[in-house]
């Protein structure tokens, strides 16, 4: 018993090489690790949405730069409020879109996979963010010892690679005007509310052939499409609403 006259409760660890990379300082591959836990229960919710400690909160302005390409990969961040666009630039320096982010996703996490680590994208605000940076250290010592932390990166991990491996079925097997579909959709996520539809910021024709795998013109042509059909409205020259009615063309989403 703790002199307060509460229990002190202790976790053991048993890892294994595959998180070898994970690994606090001095801790190997096998061995067991026993941590002693405090009296104060470990809320989640409440360590995403506050600074301390190896973390802080940033604001960020649109059109402003989180990391660049090539930049060290020294933090994660868990985007709180707003979207992010992902973009990667070539060897012969063409520019394409890779995703986009919504609140609740977290930027910058393969860091923690290895040392050292270069950014292979780069990570801009398409609007007004807030994110919770957390330097690696820091992150690297709550997975080693709060399993809630690392039960929700796993799942990240698994619902990332589940979106890629749709973006690749996406593009194998649809035709651009439905990738555009569902794109939108994705953007929007409409159907929330009760006139299942959703707004988003409106994103350059550009950006939208990017990811989906065509050009601006057909892009341009498809927009102008929906538009007609009523799939969507767009509001003066800052955002686009997107109908529920647009899930008609792609059934599977």
């Amino acid at each position: 018993m703790t002199p307060c006259g509460l229990q002190k409760n202790y976790r053991a660890y048993f890892f294994d090489s595959m998180f070898e990379p994970l690994l606090p300082p001095g801790v190997f591959p096998g061995k067991v690790l026993t941590m002693a836990v405090t009296n104060e229960k470990f809320n989640l919710k409440d360590y995403l949405a506050h600074g301390g400690i190896g973390k802080t909160i940033l604001q960020v302005r649109a059109n402003e730069c989180i990391f660049c390409q090539g930049d060290a990969g020294d933090s994660v961040y868990y985007l709180l409020k707003g979207r992010l666009m992902l973009t990667i630039v070539s060897p012969t320096g063409k520019e394409a879109t890779i995703q986009i982010l919504n609140a609740g996703q977290f930027v910058g996490e393969e860091c923690i996979a290895a040392e050292p680590t270069e950014r292979f994208y780069s990570a801009k605000a398409l609007s007004d963010c807030t994110l919770l940076r957390i330097r690696k250290p820091e992150m690297l010592r709550v997975l080693s010892e709060e399993p809630s932390m690392a039960r929700l990166l796993i799942r990240y991990f698994a619902l990332q690679k589940a979106r890629m491996q749709a973006e690749l079925v996406n593009h194998l097997f649809y035709t651009s005007e439905k990738r555009l579909a569902r794109t939108l959709l994705q953007l929007a996520q409409p159907g929330k509310d009760a006139a299942s539809r959703a707004v988003i910021p409106r994103i350059n024709q550009e950006t939208l052939a990017e990811m989906i795998g065509t050009t601006r013109s057909r892009v341009s042509f498809f927009m102008n499409r929906f538009r007609k059909r009523g799939f969507i409205e767009y509001e003066g020259l800052t955002s686009i609403w997107v109908n529920d009615s647009l899930r008609g063309l792609v059934p599977s989403l």
